[in-house]
């Protein structure tokens, strides 16, 4: 009787590690409470939708179930780095995504490093996250700084053009103007001054005073780029002081539909784009937007455009791969990976896992029965008309 029950509670012990086994566990460890809480929720829809696109809606990879872990982060990087730790360690995440402030996400890096597993960082955008800060375990779906740059200073750069930017005093700003400066130089722009304001600034009077007076001091075309994520609405709350009294324009990048509230006022306002859901034609934004629209009664949005694009990325690299329990074979998988997103081909670059995809040169139009600016197309600026940077050291 004894060697049957221990014969029996051996098999009971191998069912239910065979059940374990046949998981595939992704964590999604992201800011879902904090000032960029919009963004985060539009991340996840995206990338469950990703998943389910990705699987045929079986949410299954030959066989083995998926299972979505979420993490808040609660925009902390030592939270960030714990919850991290903790989908890895107590969680057994075989892969993570995440990262919606870029401060967070470089603060989780090291931690995929030590538990050698994926972390797939979306849509956090700070270049440093690719480049001195990165480590091969790192890919990133999201657009990084450099894209944004270049694709605005492609839209905006010119000779005689005079640049001065407003930006956020952390990551995501100072690599946003860096990039941004990096980029004008060949299109014969020149950024004149450089303005830093903590995250949670509200008030930008005396912000723009100062670029005002700098903007006052040179003769051309003079711009002012705004590079802003979450709230405070500096382009309108600028806008209303009159900047075009200095001969100053106001030109940004794209941003999630709530923020294109604030581009009504600016039609004719040019820059560049990551997304806008009536740009892209392809067949995967064609089935993205016709199910986003049933299922939450409005359009996809910036982040949930990145979202999907994570999952897809996801779902492909583990079929290549043949599973999820070897990190190099995910890894040999995803180097020079190519699959289709609702933004068209994307193709993660071998020597920093940058994913390298379009963006789009838009101009803003008040369109009757939308609330807001509308993004439309000037031009798609593919993966071939952008030489973005390898900033990686290693």
């Amino acid at each position: 009787m004894k060697k049957l029950l221990t014969a029996g509670a051996a098999a009971i012990a191998l069912m239910a590690g065979s059940a374990a086994w046949a998981e595939i566990r992704i964590a999604h460890v992201y800011d879902i409470t904090g000032a960029l809480e919009a963004y985060a929720k539009q991340s996840h829809i995206g990338l469950m939708m990703g998943l389910e696109y990705a699987t045929g809606g079986t949410m299954e990879i030959n066989g083995e179930k998926i299972v979505v872990i979420e993490k808040d982060t609660q925009l902390d990087p030592a939270v960030g780095r714990a919850m991290l730790a903790e989908a890895y360690g107590d969680d057994n995440a075989h892969i993570a995504v995440g990262g919606v402030g870029s401060g967070v996400a470089l603060a989780m890096l090291p931690v995929a490093e030590e538990y050698e597993r994926i972390f797939v960082v979306e849509p956090a955008v700070a270049d440093s996250i690719t480049g001195e800060a990165w480590n091969r375990y790192i890919f990133r779906t999201g657009r990084n700084s450099s894209q944004d740059a270049i694709s605005n200073a492609v839209a905006l750069g010119g000779a005689n053009v005079k640049i001065a930017t407003l930006a956020q005093d952390y990551a995501f700003g100072r690599d946003g103007v860096a990039a941004f400066r990096e980029a004008l130089a060949p299109t014969g722009a020149e950024m004149v001054h450089e303005e830093y304001v903590p995250t949670d600034t509200t008030d930008f009077t005396a912000a723009a005073e100062r670029i005002f007076n700098a903007m006052g001091k040179v003769e051309g075309d003079k711009k002012l780029f705004i590079i802003w994520a979450g709230g405070g609405n500096p382009m309108g709350k600028i806008n209303a002081m009159d900047p075009g009294r200095h001969g100053v324009q106001i030109t940004t990048g794209g941003n999630i539909i709530a923020a294109l509230t604030a581009y009504k006022e600016l039609p004719g306002l040019e820059g560049a784009t990551y997304y806008y859901y009536e740009i892209p034609q392809n067949p995967v934004n064609e089935w993205f937007v016709k199910e986003h629209f049933a299922r939450h009664n409005g359009p996809p949005d910036f982040f949930t455009a990145g979202g999907m694009s994570a999952g897809i990325a996801i779902v492909e690299a583990i079929k290549k791969a043949g599973g999820v329990e070897d990190t190099e074979a995910l890894i040999a998988a995803m180097e020079g990976m190519e699959w289709e997103t609702p933004k068209g081909k994307m193709i993660f670059r071998a020597e920093d896992h940058q994913a390298l995809q379009s963006m789009y040169h838009f101009r803003t139009e008040v369109q009757d029965g939308k609330d807001y600016g509308v993004p439309v197309l000037v031009r798609e600026l593919g993966i071939e008309d952008m030489d973005i940077p390898i900033r990686n050291k290693r």
